[in-house]
């Protein structure tokens, strides 16, 4: 690549024009509207995010066909005696939950020099409200309930966030996020770690795929229900290795999920 000649190099003045339109890139039959109050500190939160935490991120892919038929036989006769629906974030916020306790690293935020371990594993549900922004409740203490402690109390949380009910200790004192991008059939994401945590995980859409399946007998091709999942995580503190033992585990607790559990 030759460089250019002193002659060639653009003025100034059409350097500062070419700025200045490309900022104001718009026309007359554009609309315009100024951020609202809640975009504005998303944006905030995202870009603060991003200029604090070393993001990195890492992949797995499990087969959920037991957690998800599990979940089939379960829901029906959940929603009739519950009134409310069972869906498959409850029980990966119970698994999650589980590996945070085995993970503490990721259950911490970092100030500093110092990295605060966190003894309460609260973990902050991402939750998509109805006008198109996000907010993201808090379960406390998620990984000391049971299932349907845990169903129950995401369940009034996610409504109170629709219905713009939330309390701020609703919104407080999260240690690790879990976002469910598969409801809007996305296969996988590289989520913002939400601050001051570090890490954040999201479950893609659960797709039926031929997958070889092993025996004792031999391999053969079956279709399962698989799910790719996603962790963000700061590499400031978390290296590639306990990120990818995290995601393991989480994967062992899913593939091997108990049909026999009862709600």
């Amino acid at each position: 690549f030759l460089g250019k000649t002193e002659e060639q190099q653009p003025s100034e003045e059409l350097e500062k024009s070419f700025y200045e339109k490309a900022k104001q890139s718009f026309s007359e039959s554009d609309t315009i509207r100024e951020l609202t109050r809640f975009e504005k500190m998303t944006s905030e939160h995202m870009i603060q995010s991003k200029n604090e935490s070393v993001h990195a991120q890492m992949f797995i892919e499990a087969d959920i066909t037991n957690l998800s038929d599990w979940r089939e036989n379960q829901k029906e006769k959940f929603l009739q005696r519950e009134k409310f629906k069972l869906t498959i974030t409850y029980p990966l916020v119970k698994i999650v939950s589980q590996v945070l306790r085995e993970f503490p690293s990721l259950n911490a935020v970092l100030s500093d020099n110092n990295l605060i371990l966190k003894k309460d594993i609260n973990i902050g549900i991402a939750t998509a409200l109805r006008n198109g922004n996000l907010i993201v409740p808090v379960i406390k203490n998620a990984d000391q309930l049971s299932l349907l402690g845990i169903c129950k109390s995401a369940n009034d949380l996610i409504i109170n966030a629709r219905n713009n009910e939330l309390k701020p200790d609703d919104v407080s004192d999260g240690t690790f996020t879990i976002t469910n991008i598969g409801i809007f059939d996305s296969l996988t994401g590289t989520a913002i770690i939400n601050q001051p945590q570090l890490g954040i995980i999201a479950f893609g859409a659960i797709r039926k795929l031929p997958r070889v399946i092993e025996t004792n007998k031999g391999d053969f091709i079956g279709i399962r229900k698989v799910i790719m999942i996603s962790l963000s995580f700061d590499h400031r503190i978390i290296n590639g290795a306990m990120g990818g033992l995290f995601l393991k585990r989480i994967k062992e607790l899913i593939q091997n999920w108990d049909n026999s559990v009862e709600i």
